[in-house]
């Protein structure tokens, strides 16, 4: 699964990136949790144009009753969602690409439980498959996962569908059959080390976060 990510890039290397004129700034999420407010790109409508809209985390189909789905919805199975009702009218018409420089998944170590910051090789900004959705005056989107490859199954048994630059476009158009890129990135593009264990905690959200520690 994602359950934290982070976000941290400058505004100009998230629009030359996504190809975007307009951003929204919210500053550096160095602790990115369900429910809160962050960037995605998706396409303008009637148009084969981009743009960025600041949604919520935990997606809230046009049908929920209210909010409380949000908080199991957060991610989206690559190998179901089209078949779910929680996913599918999105994963037809409303694909997003979701900006991050890194996640952090929790690896159990006997009783314990290591967090770990897995980011590209050398760092750098990449894109999250996504779906959103607008529910009332709510914006929300969820991130897809997909089957470990070899280098995550060390730490979890799923992980976040990360994209290739050349195929950001492709899974923007609804029209194309997205199936063949919801998988596993190469094991080749990651690194991973461990972090401070305070990342468990959304309150703390500072640049400490993400410095390398021995295993605690």
């Amino acid at each position: 699964m994602c359950g934290r990510y982070l976000l941290t890039s400058p505004l100009e290397a998230i629009q030359q990136m996504f190809k975007i004129d307009q951003m929204t700034n919210l500053g550096p999420n160095y602790n990115v949790a369900p429910t809160h407010d962050m960037p995605i790109i998706h396409r303008k409508q009637g148009s084969s144009g981009n743009e960025l809209t600041v949604a919520r985390w935990g997606l809230i189909p046009h049908w929920a009753k209210d909010t409380k789905i949000a908080y199991s919805t957060i991610n989206a199975r690559s190998e179901t969602a089209a078949q779910k009702p929680a996913f599918r009218d999105a994963f037809k018409r409303r694909r997003c690409l979701v900006p991050a420089d890194g996640f952090y998944e929790w690896k159990r170590d006997g009783k314990e439980k290591q967090p770990y910051l897995i980011r590209l090789q050398g760092g750098g900004g990449f894109a999250f498959a996504g779906l959103w959705a607008t529910w009332k005056d709510v914006t929300s989107f969820t991130i897809m996962t997909t089957e470990p490859n070899e280098f995550m199954a060390d730490i979890h048994n799923r992980m976040p569908v990360i994209l290739s630059l050349e195929n950001h476009e492709r899974w923007l158009d609804v029209e194309a059959a997205p199936a063949n890129i919801l998988k596993p990135c190469p094991s080749d593009w990651l690194e991973a080390y461990p972090v401070d264990k305070r990342v468990g905690n959304v309150r703390n959200n500072d640049a400490s976060l993400i410095e390398p520690i021995a295993k605690q």
